[in-house]
């Protein structure tokens, strides 16, 4: 609602600002720039948003050196658990924090094994929602990823290691490795997602204790699991062109008040041309006069009274309050130039009669009014035709 305002108050203060120099121009006006809005769902969340903790578990493939002394191979698949916890900072990136352990079997001139955790730091980018636009109810996404990690590798057990320390063979490796992969998320309800997710890491040739053959070593995890999002996943979004009506009501306003200030440019202009004003003559008012000074203005056409005119019939109600026993006519006027004499006539009385009810609402008894309606039959101000637009009261 403040924005709603802000712009109200923008729009209405540069249409002011405008006629200030120009007071009789009328231009509409119209932003160029609305025909080349691109109408598309922007979005948006705060950090607290959009977090999610992932659990899984699945199987390590270890590609290293692996052959037997007979010539054969064989890769081993063991058991890989998986925990994570990211976020989501757009409806397309997030960055993860991903584990993974568990036991690596290979054969190295004789079969071998060893123990492994591993910590990476993955970049994810929801695919489907940059290419097919935002849904965060969408039921299926294909996420890939890259990311860089760190692990340990211990108790390693080889006939084929050859890697040496100060005492002896070592038995335990840190590694840098990079990584890349896809997951395939299917939505379960608003909370929850099950996943299934690939992941190749590379390390240097010292990964599992061996540095000979392919100077890289590559480790295959397949997993699947349970990913939980923390109050659900959900994006603010806006598209501009739900905005263009509202701003088209608000250049429409814009316009209307050009209009009124040129209407009043038009009627100040009107004022200043019958400068200077005709000399007032004084004159002695008897003691106890019967016509009140108080009066009434109308403007062309109408019988509506006008807020500024409110304070004098007010006046004459707290008068009447105060006199008891005065009573009040009420006499309408039409000027003369404008409409025919039966429909002034009529005018006037419209008139009377709305300052009679306005009276009567400010709490004096309609038995001490009474209404004339004179029309244009009598002009009280001959020298100046729109100053018979009025109201006076006599006292009884």
């Amino acid at each position: 609602m403040k924005t709603k305002r802000f712009l109200l108050s923008f729009l209405v203060f540069g249409a002011v600002a405008f006629f200030c120099n120009n007071a009789n121009a009328e231009e509409v006006v119209v932003d160029e720039n609305l025909a080349n809005v691109e109408c598309k769902d922007y979005a948006a969340n705060s950090w607290r948003q959009n977090w999610f903790l992932q659990l899984g578990a699945g199987m390590n493939a270890p590609f290293v050196e692996n052959y037997l002394s007979n010539g054969e191979e064989k890769h081993h698949i063991t058991l890989a658990l998986n925990a994570g916890f990211g976020h989501w900072f757009s409806p397309y990136l997030a960055v993860r924090f991903s584990a993974l352990g568990g036991a690596l079997h290979w054969d190295n001139n004789d079969f071998s094994k060893a123990k492994y955790a591993n910590l990476n730091m993955d970049l994810m980018w929801d695919m489907f929602n940059s290419i097919g636009g935002i849904n965060t109810k969408r039921v299926f996404t294909i996420v890939p990823f890259v990311g860089i990690g760190g692990t340990y590798v211990w108790d390693i057990k080889s006939a084929g290691s050859n890697i040496y320390g100060d005492n002896g063979v070592k038995d335990r490796t840190w590694a840098l490795p990079v990584s890349a992969g896809l997951q395939f998320r299917f939505r379960l309800c608003k909370y929850v997602d099950f996943f299934l997710e690939g992941r190749a890491q590379f390390y240097g040739d010292n990964f599992n204790g061996c540095a000979y053959g392919d100077p890289i070593d590559v480790n295959l995890t397949a997993i699947g699991g349970l990913t939980f999002n923390f109050g659900g996943r959900h994006f603010d979004t806006v598209n501009p062109c739900n905005y263009l009506d509202y701003i088209n009501k608000l250049n429409g306003q814009v316009n209307a008040l050009r209009g009124e200030l040129a209407s009043t440019a038009a009627a100040l202009a009107a004022c200043e041309a019958q400068l200077p004003c005709p000399e007032v003559k004084q004159v002695e008012c008897p003691e106890n006069p019967s016509a009140m000074l108080s009066a009434v203005r109308f403007s062309l056409n109408s019988s509506k009274i006008a807020k500024r005119e409110m304070v004098n019939v007010y006046n004459v109600a707290e008068w009447m309050k105060a006199n008891k026993d005065a009573k009040v006519s009420i006499n309408g006027y039409a000027d003369k130039k404008t409409g025919t004499s039966a429909y002034n006539e009529k005018l006037s009385e419209r008139r009377a009669k709305a300052v009679y009810d306005k009276l009567v609402e400010y709490g004096v008894d309609a038995d001490r009014l009474s209404i004339n309606a004179h029309g244009d039959a009598v002009q009280p101000y001959a020298d100046q035709n729109d100053w018979n637009r009025i109201v006076l009261f006599e006292t009884k």
